[in-house]
């Protein structure tokens, strides 16, 4: 399921027209977005937890070369299944 489709999905499901279900998921993704930004996790029960980790800097291969490099640290987004998701 891509953007469009999830769009006309809560169009349907809420008897929303598609501009107002497009700018519902827009407001909800910015928000998780920016919650994430700020360290904050962001749970919504029953589907799942999301959270900013932090991956330390390794040493990794180049493919090509074979030659050993430096991989940085960098923070990730995680994302943990719910119990209801889980059990799909």
């Amino acid at each position: 399921m891509n953007k469009s489709e999830l769009v006309n999905a809560i169009a349907a499901g809420a008897n929303l027209s598609k501009a107002d279900a497009k700018k519902a998921l827009d407001v909800t993704l910015n928000a998780i977005s920016d919650a994430l930004k700020s360290g904050d996790k962001v749970a919504l029960l029953g589907f799942g937890n999301f959270a900013v980790t932090e991956r330390p800097a390794r040493t990794g291969i180049n493919p090509v070369t074979k030659q050993p490099i430096q991989i940085e640290a960098k923070k990730v987004v995680k994302f943990k299944a719910g119990a209801e998701l889980s059990a799909l």
